[in-house]
């Protein structure tokens, strides 16, 4: 069976960079469409970047610019680079499969990592 493992998450402040890891096991990470997803506080959970099979990405537009989803096939494992982080982008962040180029949208099946808390705050 397919597992995500995150990790990377954390406290930085404003301005500041953070990376999360999604270890993919039971499945090659470039053969599915992998996302980025976060639930920040008293708020519905909301996609926030995607990367397709044919290598498409897709943000959100309130990080678009300083978020950027990549693959590393060599170690299995999808990222979420995030920089200039603003402390509204405090929340848990999940990767999950599948996703959509409509990046906002949440799969209501699929695979689903355990979850990280990122805070931003100064």
């Amino acid at each position: 069976q397919v597992q995500l493992v995150e990790s990377g998450g954390g406290m930085v402040q404003p301005g500041g960079s953070l990376r999360l890891s999604c270890a993919v096991s039971g499945g090659s990470v470039a053969k599915y469409a992998i996302g980025w997803f976060r639930q920040a506080p008293g708020k519905e959970r909301e996609g926030i970047s995607c990367i397709t099979t044919l290598d498409g990405v897709f943000y959100l537009d309130s990080v678009k610019g300083r978020f950027t989803i990549f693959r590393e096939v060599s170690r299995n494992t999808a990222y979420l680079q995030m920089d200039r982080l603003e402390s509204d982008d405090t929340g848990l962040y999940y990767c999950a499969i599948p996703c959509f180029e409509e990046v906002s949208a949440v799969p209501d099946f699929g695979y689903w990592s355990q979850g990280t808390q990122v805070t931003v705050s100064s």
